[in-house]
């Protein structure tokens, strides 16, 4: 056998680094080596090796075992379980390997077990290849239980949790009984499988536990961890109250199990009964509830956590609780106090500087997160990750300091992140609201896995780009693949994954596209969906349920999905009273003003806000009340503590001129604070001089439009409109050239009918459609029809300088024309039908379709861009007043 001396040449030695990081602490008086070190017994050395491995002094450990190699003392198989668990420790692969050629020359590779189970442990927690850790088990010819237990850690260490499962099957059938720390182990591999698998094995699992006694305070925690993972917050609750001897661990396992489970309020009333059983909150509890108190914006509680970090010294160098506190100021708003938290903290890791630039982008601080990600960089030298990258691209988009938003995509994929699932889905909202819409769907067809977010983003991307039948197409190839998973009962590793399900962002985004299109089907269908699947109760779909029937012209049953909700908030009633305001229920919107204010007064959180007040506007426009607009106007700031924005003057403007007060409306611009943006106030006034046929105030209207919006073509179309109203021929030309020339063009009026599955489009004088020829001619057979009953077209509507024959015969051409001809033609007799316009609709086809509505009995609803009308039996709901 060679000698000790010989042997050191196995150790490392300069220049290689393994042991040079193991120099001994500098002498002091408390450190001095032991008089006659170089003669102690071998007893002695083992001794001291295995005391310093226990205190966890590694490092010192591993430089006892040198100094006793060089004194020519023989380790053993005491000394080498010490030395292999200090290597372990430090977790230095290199250093451990040449540990193991030791006992392998010395001979202890096969004679002991002890010495064989700490190589297993050594290389499965150095991070070794697992087939290290699985020779060496191999080689175990008398395999105990320690040796079962490391070789299933080390599985759970490397992610195998199907094989950590078999070698526990095996374990049993080698009839070596289990420990609790090999159900410690084999719990956390259930945790990770699929939901089904995991939580049948896992109760099978518990099950052995309590049969065999194992139901220690070590296995309960990890068994709370394993249902909470798997979704059974409320068995992991049950488990905990179900044992006494709960540690620290214990309560942080279910404070941190609520709070990822969204069971927010819970967590913190699980944390202030964990303080008041004398259980003191480390770092781990207050990362864990702080997330809740985010949620749930309860900044006084975050405050009170934040001084009790501050007194313990939690904080200080802790850049965990620092994240989870900057996170929690900035959900709540209080972007300031996150910075300061974020100063405040020396050791400043990648998931602190993470929250920090998510808090800022969150709260539109575009800017400050642009600087901050370009410090993180070239100061702190940090690499950005796919949550830096998936929460500075918002901010590249909305800021104008930012112009090159393209070069962020760039810097991803020079990261290596440009296929990061989460970075993509930032990725495809930024071009989305870029109006780079093809370039989102090229990315979306890119991710490999998408999930739910992907999904929705690329829903949302169609609809912020007016694209909602493609939006509305997605969904369903969403729904498709979710019914094929339940066809052929499909259960993956990650369900929410690789199985996406619509939720309450889908069906939110989704749901305006259904209002926009009048697609009241598909709307109904998604409703349906929302019952089925427990979220119609949500406020948030609830809000867009109600959106979605008011555009549909549905608005009782938009009435009645408000009235079912459990929880509305300020939104919810700004919808209702828009849905009002639309179908020109005046009276009924300051009703509903009343009960919303009155449901604020008895505690609730709700009070009218900025958008309400635009909406109340709109319905005393729609309903020609100027003197009851015109007092909630000079009473919304005294009595409602709202000041009025540019918008709410738009909105008095269009109430005035509408009534035929345009002299007044042009006053009231003329009043308006000079810092304001009157550019919706003049656009307003120029609509209504176009109803009103105002010569002289559109055209002043229209020169300050040219001014402040030089590329909005429906500023000249209107004023084009003006001229030709008035038969001012030469100047209407003249405004034409001019769009004509500035490269501006006018926005073709268009109407869309809902018949199947499909949404049929009709421009004005649309012959594309495949039922274009029967269409017309069912419009020219029905002119005649309506003309006997007293129809007179009204010719003014056509602005062209042509014979009134021509003009005839345009007025049949109209989109709205055509889309309710379309109705007609394919629906039964009786049926209701629904027709959306993107423009105002013009006096003929407003005539003309209240006799169409007598001649057909046909209940015809009409949205055109401003309200409803509601035709039946000759008459429409506007009163003529629109």
């Amino acid at each position: 056998m060679a000698s000790s001396a010989q042997c050191l040449t196995l150790l490392p030695s300069p220049p290689l680094s393994s042991l040079q990081t193991h120099q001994p602490p500098a002498t002091t008086a408390t450190s001095l080596p032991l008089p006659g070190s170089q003669t102690r017994s071998k007893e002695l050395w083992i001794e001291s090796l295995r005391s310093q491995t226990r205190s966890n002094q590694f490092r010192e450990a591993i430089l006892s075992y040198i100094e006793m190699t060089r004194s020519d003392i023989q380790p053993d198989n005491f000394a080498f379980p010490a030395v292999l668990k200090a290597v372990a420790g430090i977790q230095d692969l290199s250093l451990g390997k040449q540990i193991h050629a030791h006992v392998v020359k010395y001979g202890y590779g096969l004679s002991s077990v002890t010495v064989a189970n700490t190589l297993v442990n050594m290389y499965g927690k150095c991070g070794s290849d697992m087939w290290d850790v699985y020779r060496v088990f191999d080689r175990i010819t008398e395999k105990d239980q320690v040796s079962w237990n490391s070789m299933i850690a080390a599985l759970c260490r490397f992610e195998k949790w199907e094989l950590a499962l078999e070698a526990f099957r095996m374990m049993l059938y080698s009839n070596v009984e289990p420990s609790s720390f090999t159900l410690v182990s084999v719990a956390l591999a259930c945790s990770n499988l699929s939901r089904r698998d995991g939580l049948r094995l896992g109760r099978q699992v518990h099950g052995y536990s309590l049969r065999v006694g194992e139901w220690n305070t070590f296995v309960m925690n990890a068994l709370m961890a394993m249902y909470a993972k798997l979704g059974r917050v409320d068995d992991a609750k049950t488990l905990f109250k179900s044992f006494e001897d709960r540690d620290l661990v214990s309560w942080n396992s279910i404070v941190s199990s609520l709070s990822q489970n969204d069971k927010f309020l819970e967590a913190v009333m699980f944390l202030r009964q964990m303080a008041l059983r004398g259980i003191k909150p480390d770092g781990v509890s207050i990362a864990s509830v702080l997330p809740a108190c985010s949620h749930l914006e309860m900044l006084d509680t975050g405050k009170e956590i934040h001084a009790y970090a501050l007194r313990n010294d939690i904080l200080i160098d802790n850049s965990f609780v620092g994240s989870a506190l900057v996170d929690m100021y900035c959900n709540c708003r209080e972007v300031e106090c996150g910075r300061r938290v974020f100063d405040f903290i020396s050791d400043k890791k990648i998931a602190l500087w993470n929250a920090m630039i998510t808090g800022y982008a969150q709260n539109e601080y575009d800017e400050e997160a642009l600087m901050l990600f370009i410090k993180m960089e070239e100061v702190a030298g940090l690499w950005p990750n796919a949550t830096t990258m998936s929460s500075v691209v918002p901010a590249c988009v909305r800021s104008d300091a930012f112009p090159g938003k393209e070069g962020i995509h760039g810097h991803a994929i020079k990261l290596g992140l440009g296929r990061d699932r989460y970075v993509q889905n930032a990725l495809m909202d930024m071009y989305s609201r870029m109006g780079r819409i093809e370039i989102s769907k090229t990315i979306f067809d890119d991710v490999e896995v998408r999930d739910t977010v992907s999904w929705n983003t690329m829903i949302t991307g169609y609809t912020i780009c007016g694209q909602h039948s493609d939006a509305l197409m997605l969904l369903r190839e969403m729904q498709n693949m979710e019914e094929e998973k339940n066809r052929n009962n499909v259960y993956d590793l990650d369900e929410t994954v690789l199985c996406p399900k619509p939720n309450s962002i889908t069906l939110m985004t989704v749901l305006p596209g259904c209002g926009a299109l009048s697609a009241l089907a598909k709307g109904k269908e998604i409703h349906a969906y929302a019952i089925r699947n427990m979220l119609a109760t949500d406020v948030v779909v609830g809000s867009a349920l109600v959106d979605m029937y008011a555009k549909c012209g549905c608005l009782n049953f938009a009435r009645r999905v408000f009235d079912l909700m459990p929880v509305r908030n300020v939104i919810t009633w700004n919808v209702i009273i828009m849905a009002y305001g639309m179908h020109g229920e005046g009276r009924e919107v300051l009703e509903l003003l009343k009960n919303m204010v009155a449901e604020g007064s008895r505690g609730g959180e709700v009070k009218p806000n900025e958008v309400t007040f635009i909406a109340l506007f709109a319905a005393c426009s729609h309903s020609g009340m100027v003197s009851e607009g015109m007092d909630l106007f000079y009473k919304m700031k005294d009595d409602y503590g709202i000041e009025p924005s540019p918008d709410h003057y738009a909105c008095v403007v269009d109430l005035l001129g509408r009534a035929g007060k345009v002299e007044d409306a042009y006053q009231l611009i003329n009043m308006m604070p000079p810092e304001f943006d009157n550019a919706g106030a003049w656009s307003s006034l120029l609509g209504v001089c176009r109803i009103h046929q105002n010569v002289e105030i559109g055209e002043i209207a229209a020169q300050n439009l040219f001014l402040l919006e030089p590329d909005v073509a429906s500023h000249y179309v209107l004023l084009s409109n003006i001229y030709s109203s008035a038969q001012l021929w030469d100047k209407a030309m003249d405004v034409r050239k001019k769009m004509k020339e500035m490269g501006v063009r006018k926005e073709p009026g268009c109407s869309w009918i809902e018949f199947g599955d499909e949404i049929h489009k009709f421009l004005a004088g649309d012959g594309s459609h495949q039922q274009s020829e029967q269409l017309h001619g069912f419009l020219e057979n029905l002119s005649e029809r309506m003309k006997k009953e007293g129809y007179v077209p009204d010719t003014s509507c056509v602005l062209h300088n042509v014979n009134e024959e021509e003009k005839e015969t345009l007025l049949c051409g109209h989109s709205e024309k055509l889309a309710i001809a379309f109705g007609i033609l394919n629906t039964p007799p009786g049926t209701t039908i629904r027709v959306a316009k993107n423009l105002r609709v013009c006096n003929d086809c407003h005539q003309a379709t209240k006799f169409i509505s007598k001649i057909e009995s046909r209940e015809i609803i009409l949205r055109d861009v401003r309200r409803f009308h509601h035709f039946k039996n000759g008459t429409c709901s506007c009163g003529d007043y629109w």
